[in-house]
């Protein structure tokens, strides 16, 4: 059987905080090692005994999540845990800063309890959980043109579909599915994507395809 998934809650919201924590709890595939009200407090524990995965509020007192997030992504001890960002707000703009910060999914607290459990399973994989109001959003920041400047990349119109898959919060096999086209297929496309962008993630090349208009 394959160790636990451990994690730490950072949330100040008590209540939903100790629903998160009996949730972990009762499932054998997570350990919650704490639990904290601050970004404060939870760095400090994390420095102690650093998890696979944090579920995130944006909104703490002293120290919001993005900036507990940066502090955490920027020091070589913690840089490579998971971030999982949790809100009640459905705002493409923290979605942005959020990926920018380092979180790898963005979910909304409204989600339910089983797939906050499979965003954590798919963060600790490597994916990039997002909800998909939040999705949706994101790639409605294209439609704007958000963030000026476009960069010549040459991607194919192939690519470009399945870029703007990733975009709108599709897993792969949606993609697939989509184009008519194999799991295979979709992941070599990926890795093109990737390389011509200069990107190593799902979330960088979303926040790359909407800062550059690439869609």
């Amino acid at each position: 059987m394959p160790a636990p998934i451990r994690i730490i809650i950072v949330e100040d919201n008590a209540q939903f905080r100790e629903g998160l924590k009996y949730m972990l709890n009762f499932s054998a595939d997570f350990e919650c090692l704490g639990d904290f009200g601050t970004g404060k407090e939870a760095l400090k524990a994390i420095k102690a005994d650093v998890p696979d995965v944090v579920l995130m509020d944006i909104d703490l007192p002293e120290m919001d999540g993005l900036d507990c997030t940066r502090i955490l992504k920027s020091n070589d001890q913690t840089a490579s845990l998971q971030v999982i960002m949790l809100t009640i707000m459905e705002d493409e703009y923290k979605v942005l800063e959020a990926i920018l910060a380092g979180a790898s999914g963005y979910l909304l607290k409204s989600a339910s309890p089983e797939n906050i459990m499979e965003a954590i399973r798919q963060v600790n994989s490597g994916g990039s959980p997002m909800s998909p109001a939040i999705a949706r959003k994101v790639f409605g920041l294209m439609k704007l043109n958000y963030a000026a400047k476009k960069e010549k990349i040459a991607l194919n119109k192939r690519e470009t579909e399945v870029l703007e898959g990733l975009v709108e919060g599709l897993t792969y096999k949606m993609i697939a599915d989509k184009y008519c086209i194999s799991m295979d297929t979709v992941r070599t496309y990926i890795r093109s994507i990737y390389e011509k962008l200069h990107v190593h993630s799902r979330s960088a090349a979303i926040v790359k395809a909407i800062r550059h208009r690439l869609l």
